[in-house]
């Protein structure tokens, strides 16, 4: 072969194995696309659960008839728990012929969407059904939610007749007249703490439906039944009323389901019990509780209708019996038509009665007893304990005296002892009440008054006239006269409170000011400004849910210089009596004309909401809000 030749050859065969090469690199890189492409589908295979955000939401819950939505937040354990399970549901129902999806939206990023939705709780499920959301309402296993899917997945399925009755003013009378024992909820449509209660409301009517003794419950729309709802004095959203026969009680029950159903469940029936003996009226009395008797001639007296009534009314409060039988009547030296309250024996001093006596015959309504019942509903000197803190809690001046208390047979005599020296300074200050406290149970308290560092083996510690706290000196031994001082001068006002309080923040960088018990009077007491205030607990959930919303609010009007968006750990600070968190959070708006009487904040918790609310209260911003 000659050269010209060998070298075309040569050219030819490298020209081969270039195009050799750029074919197998091509089919490499083409198999390297189409894996990566693979791996994406895989990816998006194994992840059956969607996620959705406010941007897509709509979107995908109005593409599809059925769908199954978590709202959860990435720190709830309960959530965890549910992940692995939600996970193996949504990639078995995404086989269904046709497939009902499965997602997710963290409730802590998209706030928006969680309070559209009502979301009060972690992880919370909600099927939508041709867009309307249905609360899922079945075991938080696998099986528990194919089973619901499956149900509500149907065609032909409907939502079942909600067991709450709607009332209007034409159906109310009868309602609550035709039932021995029924619950009425006032309501309005946009009020945040009644789209809270109704599933629980609901589920609760589902419960008390079924009992071998029905109990009814109902709602009315106060915004549209306004008669009604201005016949029965409703001021504030939800408000909920006990009926018996058409007489209307407070409702002071739970308001979650379980709670519903036990509360209105111990109140069928009549509150006083029928006593037949001298010994079952002496086994109904508590030995650390008021116990309370009626004394008659015959069923049909009515006076006893009206004890009944009475007895129903404070039934949460105390024991009550009756009895027709005078050979009871003359054990107690008293006679018929009389009303005995019994001083717990425990409780029983040389300066009251054994029991205090109300003759019925002049008394032209309950709501006499009632007060001649609750005047007397603790003894000159009772004990504080973890069962009767709302019962004391009501008192104001209230005098707390701790020291061991312990009513076992080898300690009783040292309990009396101190407590007695209590009642005769209670015996000289009417208007105070005076309770005994074990200071082990108590030990929180006793550490709000400052006193938990005393070493004494009694400390006194008082509410005042005006709520606040005041610990008396610690004494090395009792003196009468320094503690009647120390409570002439409580009552007078002539004694410095203890205030609980966190460090004053040497700096306000953010939008939401941060208020302590020493600055509370300079920030949200400022007659200058409309101020609102959220009251929180660092360990609440909702608490934490509110927080970028409230911080957004903040910021949105920042520059309106009379208002102040502020914020209070009310765990670690005192607060005026006036704005009691009941609950965390709590929110008051405290007008710059009314700092005495804040307006407890009962709405929505969005901004446009919150604007809405400021707006319509302002008194000193906003100067433009009467173009709204």
């Amino acid at each position: 072969m000659n050269l010209k030749k060998l070298e075309k050859f040569l050219w030819c065969m490298t020209l081969v194995s270039l195009l050799t090469v750029g074919a197998v690199r091509a089919e490499e890189d083409e198999e390297d696309e189409n894996s990566s492409e693979k791996k994406a589908e895989e990816k998006t295979e194994e992840s059956d659960v969607l996620v959705l955000t406010k941007e897509n939401f709509d979107e995908t819950v109005n593409s599809h008839d059925n769908i199954m939505v978590e709202f959860y937040a990435p720190w709830c354990g309960h959530c965890k728990t549910l992940e692995p399970v939600y996970a193996k549901a949504a990639k078995v129902l995404k086989t269904w012929d046709p497939p009902v999806p499965f997602a997710k939206v963290d409730a802590t990023i998209e706030t928006e969407l969680a309070s559209r939705f009502d979301v009060s709780g972690y992880p919370s499920l909600k099927f939508f059904k041709k867009a309307v959301p249905y609360d899922f309402d079945d075991a938080r296993t696998m099986e528990g939610l194919i089973r619901f899917v499956k149900d509500r997945a149907d065609p032909d399925w409907k939502p079942p007749p909600d067991a709450v009755e709607t009332l209007t003013k034409d159906t109310f009378k009868d309602f609550i007249s035709k039932n021995e024992l029924s619950l009425v909820e006032f309501y309005a449509p946009w009020c945040g703490h009644c789209k809270a209660l109704a599933p629980a409301y609901e589920k609760a009517a589902k419960q008390l439906k079924i009992q071998s003794e029905p109990i009814p419950l109902a709602k009315v729309d106060a915004t549209v039944e306004t008669e009604l709802a201005s016949e029965y004095e409703v001021s504030g959203y939800p408000t909920l009323f006990l009926f018996r026969k058409g007489k209307k009680y407070e409702y002071n029950g739970p308001r979650d389901e379980n709670g519903i159903v036990n509360y209105l469940i111990r109140q069928n029936g009549e509150a006083s019990k029928l006593k037949l003996s001298v010994k079952d009226v002496k086994s109904s009395m508590k030995k650390d509780e008021v116990y309370v008797m009626g004394f008659f001639d015959n069923l049909n007296d009515p006076k006893l209708r009206m004890y009944m009534d009475a007895a129903n009314e404070m039934r949460e409060e105390f024991s009550f019996g009756h009895t027709l039988d005078p050979t009871i009547s003359n054990v107690y030296k008293t006679n018929s038509r009389t009303v005995l309250v019994y001083t717990p024996e425990r409780f029983y001093t040389k300066y009251e009665p054994k029991w205090h006596v109300m003759k019925l015959d002049d008394v032209e309504d309950e709501g006499d007893i009632v007060e001649f019942v609750r005047k007397r509903e603790i003894p000159l000197v009772g004990q504080y304990r973890a069962d009767n803190i709302k019962l004391y809690q009501k008192y104001r001046p209230l005098c707390f005296v701790f020291y061991t208390v312990d009513w076992s047979f080898d300690h009783r005599d040292a309990t009396q002892l101190w407590r007695n020296k209590v009642a005769k300074i209670a015996n000289n200050h009417k208007e105070v009440k005076f309770a005994i406290a074990d200071e082990d149970e108590h030990s929180h308290l006793l550490s709000e008054f400052g006193l938990d560092e005393s070493g004494e083996e009694v400390n006194i510690g008082c509410y005042g006239p005006d709520g606040k706290k005041y610990p008396m000196e610690p004494m090395e031994e009792w003196e009468d006269e320094d503690v009647e001082e120390f409570v002439s001068k409580m009552k007078k006002g002539k004694l410095k409170p203890h205030l609980k309080s966190q460090p004053v923040p040497k700096r306000q960088d953010g939008p939401v000011k941060t208020v302590v018990a020493k600055s509370f009077d300079k920030i949200v007491l400022d007659k200058s400004k409309d101020v609102l205030l959220e009251l929180y607990a660092p360990w609440c959930g909702h608490c934490k849910q509110l927080e970028p919303i409230y911080k957004e609010l903040a910021t949105k009007v920042k520059k309106e210089k009379n208002l102040v968006i502020a914020k209070m750990d009310a765990t670690a600070n005192d607060v005026p009596e006036s704005f009691k968190a009941e609950g965390f959070p709590t929110i008051y708006f405290a007008p710059s004309n009314n700092k005495e009487s804040p307006l407890k904040y009962g709405g929505g918790r969005t901004v446009d909401e919150f604007m809405k609310y400021l707006k319509e209260q302002a008194t000193v911003a906003f100067k433009g809000k009467d173009e709204l």
